[in-house]
């Protein structure tokens, strides 16, 4: 008979919790993250074109 897996043995309940929950933070802090720098670089496109007109 095969002793149950361990916590860190990558086929634990707790290990695929863990990666999927670090999986999913990393997607939405990366998505969030990307609309900050694009909204940050679109106000800067504006203050650019209100110096040059």
């Amino acid at each position: 008979m095969a002793s149950p897996p361990g916590p860190y043995s990558g086929t634990s309940t707790l290990a695929l919790v863990v990666r999927a929950s670090a999986l999913t933070f990393g997607v939405v802090y990366g998505s969030l993250k990307f609309k900050y720098l694009k909204a940050k670089a679109k106000s800067q496109q504006k203050a650019a074109a209100k110096i040059h007109h």
